[in-house]
């Protein structure tokens, strides 16, 4: 990897064509039965698999999805990006995304238009609902497009780290203070970052045999991306866990963990898209845990003989002696 290559932002994306620039309210399966007349042959063959088995198109690998159609990745790509989407990962989230939503819609009996923003006037108990149908599809799209092959390897490179380092900013830094206090708990040597001073300062002194993470759920904030690239140019593992797979932060790491987001801006998906972040992140601590199943299990006991002084000693229930 070229650890010196400069980050300027996301990759351009081909100009949208009419399927891309279909009505906000359209999902991404109506865009498709849109703009059929507008494909090749090739792209054809790739919709009608999409739209037989949107839910298997969801939890395919483009390969899968080559072979399930009869094409090759070379068409599925241009089939993305035919409906305005950077790259199969992007289309794939919302396909899984809609799916997920029809899903939780049967499931619940709930007739939520989780695209829609909170109003001021609606009452809790929609507000409840439009919440919860939010996290369950987000959640629900990060199980079904996790890597869990590069969880494993992020797992097994903490376990066995000299230090740790774990970035975030704004909102984001939530996600990074979780993890962080995860790794703590278990017995890992791990810092958090929130400040870019502060984490640049830190970063300089990773070396071979560190890593450094770091949590940004649009994968575009600048300061993350300078304190990666800090500690990959000192040797350190890098790994991000953001919500866009074609971002300027994916670019620069060894390993990018992808959570399901969407990209509307409401207030009610930002909310769902942190939780998503936070579901990788407690992955990856317990899957450390697992990996260093004494060492924590000793870590966690000792943490709670020391605190044992400060917890309220339980009272008696009503008629016990």
């Amino acid at each position: 990897m070229d650890r010196t290559r400069p980050v300027l932002g996301a990759q351009s994306s081909p100009r949208p064509t009419d399927a891309a620039n279909a009505p906000a309210k359209a999902g991404v399966l109506e865009r498709i039965r849109m703009g059929a007349s507008e494909l090749s042959e090739a792209m054809s063959k790739v919709a009608d698999q999409v739209l037989v088995d949107p839910e298997a198109a969801a939890r395919a690998t483009i390969m899968d999805l080559a072979e399930l159609s009869g094409t090759s990745p070379g068409t599925i790509t241009r089939f993305c990006r035919h409906l305005g989407y950077d790259g199969y990962a992007a289309l794939r989230v919302a396909i899984a995304t809609e799916t997920g939503r029809a899903s939780a819609r049967r499931e619940t009996g709930w007739d939520v238009n989780i695209g829609r923003e909170i109003a001021h006037s609606d009452p809790l108990d929609r507000v409840l609902k439009q919440l919860i149908t939010i996290d369950a599809a987000m959640l629900r799209d990060t199980v079904d497009t996790l890597d869990l092959d590069a969880v494993e390897q992020v797992a097994a490179r903490v376990s066995e780290a000299r230090r740790v380092d774990v970035y975030g900013v704004g909102s984001s830094a939530i996600v990074a203070r979780e993890l962080h206090m995860g790794f703590y708990r278990t017995g890992i040597a791990a810092w958090a970052w929130t400040e870019v001073h502060d984490a640049l300062a830190s970063a300089a002194l990773l070396g071979e045999g560190d890593v450094a993470i770091a949590a940004s759920l649009s994968g575009t904030t600048a300061e993350v991306v300078e304190m990666l690239t800090e500690a990959g140019s000192r040797g350190a593992l890098t790994v991000a866990i953001t919500g866009v797979a074609d971002s300027p932060i994916a670019e620069i790491v060894d390993h990018c963990l992808v959570s399901a987001a969407t990209r509307t801006g409401n207030r009610a998906d930002l909310l769902a898209g942190r939780h998503s972040q936070l579901l990788v992140a407690d992955l990856v601590h317990i899957a450390v845990a697992q990996r260093r199943f004494p060492e924590a299990r000793d870590a966690l006991e000792s943490r709670a003989q020391a605190v044992a002084g400060h917890r309220p000693t339980p009272q008696p229930r009503n008629g016990s002696s």
